[in-house]
């Protein structure tokens, strides 16, 4: 019998009253075709697409483009080229698979690169073993905490990518005015996104320096009030919440408006640079204090807040082991009760076989390049930095739908390295076994932090979650062997070491790793200092992640999740009949899904403007000039150069009205 519902329940976005459980979109006691040959090939078509062409525009423009939405979107509408529609459980599975390019892609060109950079051996082959091997880990150490995440943290966290992408499949299956309202959603961020950034009609950044006390304030002190005023940061602000974002602002705060003018005063007068820095701080701007130092202690603090997320979600991963090695040594026990399709993973007893024989596969891939007792360091340092990381991507994407991977990086090559020079390995081959450390624990960080939104989803829309895992080790296995020829071939076409390609991240590790095997001091006050901050935040009941979170970001992009917080606070409050104002919230989450959706479609296509050179054609604003045979920006027009901010202001006011007073439209 098909269901007639046309949306999630109305319990889905909310904390669950004692007692109450959820029933999914597909309850677990009906059989809808889920894992079928249509919807595994072609998941398996846009995973091996989306690597390749999302790992040249990842290091061709410098960001990783995001690979999800994307894929949902076409996972609907290739469902209408089949005489039977597909379900909505075969497109969960299809943008499952799919997605692994996404999360693979990004672990790989974080890091990988750096060894072309540095002029160290690599191969295909090593960067398939590093991008597969880590990315098995991350969904190994991710299963066991889905139920955590999914059903026992349900309400409580907000999900914000995963709560767009179930809207676009929702929609794909419901039509009508839901249909509508995304759509509507996703056309006004297109446009209004190519306007501020392609067109270039007004600034993209907001900084109020066009008001004579916050000038004054930024010149005096490097307090600047930023604000990245781009429809997909208002959207997921929208579905993020107040309560979340709040915090992360909060932690914004302290970096921008505390520690940035605190180095500024005390070290403005220190002649010469102070490490890590390269330049006086006296003639450094308050982005330049915040990425040479506080940008440290911003990671510090989520190394502190991971830790005590670890501690908190110990006794979840201590019980679902010891379940496992109970069903390894004793079989799975008489009279245990039958688990609901909706809830059956692999067993853990698999998921520990697995760890075992991921584990043996990277003692040889670090053998292979070393010797037994590097090798040996080699894995214990991705099986320990992997599983205590884990646990903080999941969390960064269910609050912010944002992974710090990279940071996280950073520390993992630091300790290693640490770790390897202590045991007497420096040099090339030292740089080399730190870097292929970092690259199995950034590809393990990544795919955990995208898989648990795909099981959220799948949880929401009521997958077989056994289904969702098992299937995201093919994608994963795609995906790492097309990475690594993407990346080999585009060496080959542009070589990393010419700067032709910008791969930013793979060049700071390239950086950090070389100054690190040179003996080089680490700033461990810098990151002892967050770690405190961290412990603080947990002593005072603060969410600990989302605090550091926001110390670690640019302040431009977390004012903006603030503005949509706020917004969503007023909608749920515009009446006091709490029917209607449920309907109208729901109908901004649309709204705001759209705006994410259409952020991330355009987000591609104004990469593949650049990639094709074409975008100095509509450049308006700050118009582009060719230099040594490249576009680059020009001198600004004097009406934008004075009143492009209060164009970009008065615009996204507009977006916030629009989004308020299009929810309120719900009946």
């Amino acid at each position: 019998m098909e269901t007639s519902k046309t949306s999630l329940p109305p319990e889905a976005y909310k904390e669950l009253e004692p007692g109450q459980t959820y029933t999914p979109f597909v309850p677990a006691d009906r059989a809808v075709p889920e894992v079928t040959v249509r919807s595994v090939l072609w998941g398996l078509f846009m995973a091996l697409f989306f690597t390749f062409s999302i790992a040249y525009l990842g290091l061709k423009v410098g960001t990783v483009p995001e690979a999800a939405i994307p894929i949902a979107i076409l996972a609907v509408g290739l469902g209408y080229m089949f005489k039977r529609r597909s379900t909505i459980l075969e497109n969960v599975i299809l943008q499952s698979i799919g997605s692994a390019s996404g999360a693979i892609v990004a672990g790989a060109i974080f890091t990988i690169p750096a060894l072309y950079i540095l002029g160290l051996p690599t191969d295909i082959v090593k960067i398939f073993l590093s991008t597969f091997l880590g990315g098995c880990l991350g969904i190994l150490f991710l299963i066991p905490l889905r139920k955590y995440f999914c059903q026992e943290q349900h309400g409580k966290l907000p999900f914000p990518e995963a709560t767009a992408t179930t809207e676009i499949l929702i929609t794909g299956e419901s039509g009508g005015k839901q249909a509508w309202a995304l759509i509507m959603g996703i056309a006004v961020s297109g446009v209004y996104e190519f306007l501020a950034i392609g067109v270039r009609a007004w600034n993209e950044l907001i900084t109020f320096r066009f008001l004579p006390f916050m000038d004054s304030l930024a010149v005096k002190s490097k307090m600047v009030l930023k604000v990245d005023a781009l429809s997909a940061f208002l959207g997921l602000g929208y579905v993020i919440g107040l309560r979340y974002n709040a915090v992360i602002v909060a932690g914004g705060l302290l970096s921008h408006f505390g520690f940035i003018p605190v180095i500024w005063f005390l070290g403005k007068n220190v002649v010469g640079p102070l490490y890590p820095g390269t330049v006086p701080i006296a003639d450094m701007s308050e982005v330049q204090i915040f990425t040479s130092y506080v940008r440290n202690i911003g990671i510090g603090a989520i190394f502190m807040a991971g830790v005590l997320g670890i501690i908190k979600s110990m006794p979840v991963m201590v019980r679902s082991l010891s379940v496992g090695f109970r069903e390894i040594f004793r079989g799975k026990e008489a009279g245990a009760a039958e688990v609901p399709r909706t809830g059956r993973d692999i067993k853990m007893s698999t998921i520990i076989l697995g760890l075992l024989a991921t584990s043996t596969g990277l003692f040889l891939y670090f053998l292979w390049i070393s010797n037994v007792k590097f090798a040996l360091i080699g894995v214990l340092a991705c099986v320990v930095l992997s599983f205590l990381f884990t646990t903080v991507a999941a969390y960064a994407i269910a609050i912010v739908g944002t992974n710090p991977v990279s940071g996280m990086t950073l520390i993992t090559i630091i300790f290693s390295s640490v770790i390897l020079i202590g045991a007497g390995l420096s040099g090339e081959q030292g740089m080399a076994v730190a870097l292929l450390i970092g690259a199995v624990v950034c590809t393990a960080l990544s795919l955990s932090g995208s898989f648990i939104t795909d099981l959220k989803i799948g949880y929401w829309l009521g997958a077989t979650p056994r289904n969702q895992e098992r299937f995201k080790f093919l994608g994963v296995l795609v995906s790492a062997l097309m990475v690594g020829i993407a990346i080999y071939i585009l060496d080959k076409a542009f070589s990393f070491q010419s700067g032709t390609l910008a791969a930013p991240q793979a060049n700071l590790m390239a950086a950090v790793i070389k100054s690190l095997m040179s003996r080089e001091p680490v700033t461990w006050m810098l990151y002892g200092i967050g770690a405190s901050v961290a412990i603080v935040a947990e002593l005072a009941k603060v969410p600990p992640l989302a605090f550091a979170l926001g110390m670690y970001l640019p302040l431009q992009l977390t004012t903006p999740l603030l503005v949509g917080g706020f917004i969503s606070h007023l909608v749920k409050n515009s009446t006091k009949d709490k029917e209607l104002a449920e309907k109208r919230h729901n109908r901004g989450t649309l709204v705001s899904s759209g705006f994410i959706a259409g952020g991330a479609l355009m987000g591609i296509v104004l990469a593949v403007m650049k990639l094709l050179k074409i975008d100095h054609a509509v450049s308006l604003g700050i118009p582009m000039v060719l230099e040594n045979g490249q576009w680059v920006d020009g001198a600004p027009w004097p009406w934008f150069s004075s009143y492009g901010e209060i164009f970009s202001l008065a615009a996204f006011v507009l977006l916030v009205g629009f989004v308020y007073f299009d929810a309120k439209r719900a009946k």
